[in-house]
């Protein structure tokens, strides 16, 4: 699973309402196809847009400020191109995370609430087989842009011990403990420079802050909804309180 993140996750001085963290799952022995599917995506970008192949797509940087003399409205195209071409492939699937602020104590753990969430998703949906193909016997690794790398990993050993699961209230409430068994290793960084499929976390997640918080380019652009193009791809099973399967706290 390869994550990334949209949105501060500060509480007292709110820069954004929402915190979000998207993760694409992709099963090894599709790896290379996926790859494969990125780098011919971005060299249709070099050929139609004139954008360099090495160049990092970051969805809130293209917005924000010149990318090679590439118009502005192209770049949101790149980007809109981007969720279009990950939707069509169904051997992946992405999981969505929104922490909701506004409503939350100061000294409420933003950061780390999302990404306990995340990790437990991950291995719900791992130890169900639930991830396309099926795949009931397997494990997960976990990918990230560079953040907080010694945070999470203290909290992924953690949760490998102890991780305290409340059960449902015809089962009489309470908790279990059902310590993390599908995830191994620890959480590893990546730069986003090197990493195409945590850049495409990085689109899928800032559409998803948008759809949320739209800036006012993204209204007159009317793309406010370009994360619902990810439809097809989405995790759903992740919340079916939700239905594109958002998991929002």
């Amino acid at each position: 699973m390869y994550v990334d993140e949209s949105g501060d996750s500060g509480v007292s001085t709110l820069q954004t309402n929402h915190f979000i963290l998207t993760g694409l799952v992709i099963h090894e022995t599709r790896w290379h196809d996926f790859i494969d599917v990125l780098l011919n995506m971005k060299k249709t970008f070099k050929s139609v847009y004139g954008l360099p192949m090495r160049t990092e797509i970051h969805a809130s940087e293209y917005l924000r400020k010149p990318v090679h003399d590439i118009e502005k409205h192209k770049r949101l195209s790149i980007l809109r191109n981007v969720v279009d071409e990950v939707a069509k492939y169904d051997f992946i699937s992405i999981t969505n995370i929104v922490v909701r602020k506004q409503d939350k104590s100061v000294d409420y753990d933003v950061f780390l609430r999302a990404w306990q969430v995340l990790f437990q998703r991950f291995e719900n949906t791992l130890r169900n087989g639930n991830f396309p193909g099926g795949y009931r016997d397997d494990y997960g690794q976990v990918f990230t842009d560079a953040t907080s790398g010694e945070k999470l990993i203290k909290l992924m050993r953690k949760m490998s011990v102890y991780n305290p699961v409340p059960n449902r209230l015809e089962y009489g409430g309470g908790y279990r403990n059902l310590p993390i068994r599908r995830i191994i290793e620890d959480p590893h960084e990546k730069d986003s420079r090197n990493s195409l499929p945590i850049q495409v976390c990085d689109v899928c997640a800032y559409f998803l802050q948008q759809y949320y918080s739209p800036n006012g380019y993204i209204r007159r652009k009317r793309a406010s909804k370009y994360f619902e193009r990810l439809d097809p791809v989405l995790n759903k099973r992740a919340s079916v309180a939700h239905p594109m399967g958002i998991v929002e706290i």
